[in-house]
């Protein structure tokens, strides 16, 4: 069955639901929002663009929900519980049309427990559509298949994706976080723990922060600034999804949980920009002036934010990770441990490392994925590196070496390697 998506409900008018209806709205579609709560839809249709507003119908679920059966996709896009997706999904099968498609925005939820024991028609035709917040600003869009989603199901979301939304589709798989959130939030939560030794011996966390910006080619948010964004209450959530449901055997698994300050941090409420501060704050003197304060990890006290002490550090993009320095081993360490943990990933989490780099470029704002930046550093210098430290090496940079090849990708980033240690080219990985 060829499937086409004109029209979308998105079911849930919080940040994400509002989000993608207003994008689906700008796309030139059918809308309609609904929520429990009246005020909520109300702030939803705010969010979408006052031309657009005339393509949007709105109402409650439990006064409307029926109406979802005039739409060709029907959104979920509720709260993280898994057992109020699955009551809410069951009542939305009983009623969308036959030939409609059905998913789920949740950022870390595997498909497979949501699909359990549902229906025959509910499993073909469902699959993850995640978008990062913003959805108008963002680009990625992760989608994910369930073992028994139609084909033509995951053709339709990634031509509506890309053609119609403008995203950057990438093909994941039904893994805990999917591609984006599995290396980023490695990023971050690795980063805490393998931070608090340099820490210890004075650096400070703008510094930190500085190392793991822009000579690593990271938005200038760094670690503590990044997490101060998305808020220590939202992460201790993916580290609690990600203990339970990661590989035994994943590395993952040793950073699942907050170091004691941070966790005593997070209790107390200081969990970010949304909470009025979490490792930074901003506040105004009496005279009016700005005043940017850090919450010192070691003295655990507000003090005046200080500048990043960078002197010395390389300024060709990456080669921090290489130098000798107590910043250029913060960098090897959390920076370069990302990239091995990525490296172990294919095909775990995505069959190619196209996917992975586009979800990561697209989703965190690298200026290069993964696998780009192992090519720009040079895969040999790392395979060296990792040797020389009596580590194994993971998936890809066995299959790289095992090759006798040099680099992920080659011919202007035309082909890339795959896991078969052959070239592949890209046009075949990405819609």
């Amino acid at each position: 069955m060829v499937r086409s998506i004109e029209s979308v409900a998105v079911i849930g008018a919080g940040t994400m639901g509002a989000g993608i209806a207003a994008a689906s709205a700008a796309a030139g579609c059918r809308v309609l929002i609904l929520d429990m709560n009246a005020d909520t839809v109300e702030a939803a249709l705010q969010q979408v663009d006052e031309g657009d507003r005339y393509l949007v119908t709105t109402g409650l679920v439990d006064a409307d929900l029926d109406e979802v059966s005039g739409y060709d996709w029907v959104c979920e896009a509720i709260v993280e519980d898994l057992s109020v997706k699955r009551d809410l999904f069951s009542r939305l099968e009983k009623i969308r049309k036959d030939g409609s498609v059905i998913s789920s925005n949740t950022s870390g939820i595997p498909l497979r427990q949501i699909s359990e024991d549902m229906p025959p028609r509910f499993r073909s035709d469902v699959a993850i559509t995640h978008f990062f917040n913003p959805v108008k600003v963002m680009r990625l869009f992760e989608l994910v298949p369930g073992e028994d989603t139609d084909q033509e199901v995951i053709s339709a979301f990634a031509e509506f994706g890309s053609s119609r939304l403008g995203k950057g589709v990438v093909h994941a798989k039904d893994t805990v976080n999917f591609i984006g959130n599995r290396i980023g939030c490695f990023f971050m939560l690795s980063g805490l723990h393998l931070a608090k030794p340099f820490l210890a011996d004075g650096m400070s966390q703008e510094t930190i922060d500085g190392v793991l910006g822009a000579p690593v080619g990271l938005p200038p948010t760094g670690l503590y600034g990044l997490i101060d964004l998305i808020g220590l209450d939202v992460m201790e959530l993916v580290g609690k999804n990600l203990a339970a449901n990661l590989p035994d055997a994943d590395v993952g698994h040793e950073f699942t949980s907050f170091p004691a300050t941070e966790q005593q941090m997070h209790d107390l409420g200081q969990l970010g920009r949304k909470a009025g501060g979490g490792f930074y704050r901003q506040s105004k003197t009496p005279e009016g002036e700005r005043l940017k304060e850090s919450f010192d990890l070691s003295t655990e006290e507000w003090r005046e934010a200080q500048a990043p002490n960078l002197e010395g550090i390389p300024v060709e993009l990456g080669e921090v990770v290489f130098h000798d320095s107590a910043e250029g081993e913060l960098a090897w360490k959390i920076f370069g441990g990302t990239l091995k943990y990525a490296a172990s990933l294919v095909p775990e989490i995505a069959d190619d490392v196209l996917n992975i780099d586009n979800a990561i470029r697209w989703g965190f704002n690298w200026v290069h994925g993964p696998f780009e930046m192992l090519d720009h550093l040079g895969a040999g210098r790392v395979i060296d590196r990792i040797r020389a430290e009596e580590s194994e090496l993971p998936m890809m940079l066995q299959v790289l070496d095992q090759a006798g090849v040099e680099s992920f990708y080659r011919n202007q980033g035309s082909e890339y390697l795959g896991t078969d240690g052959e070239y592949h080219p890209v046009e075949s990985s990405v819609d």
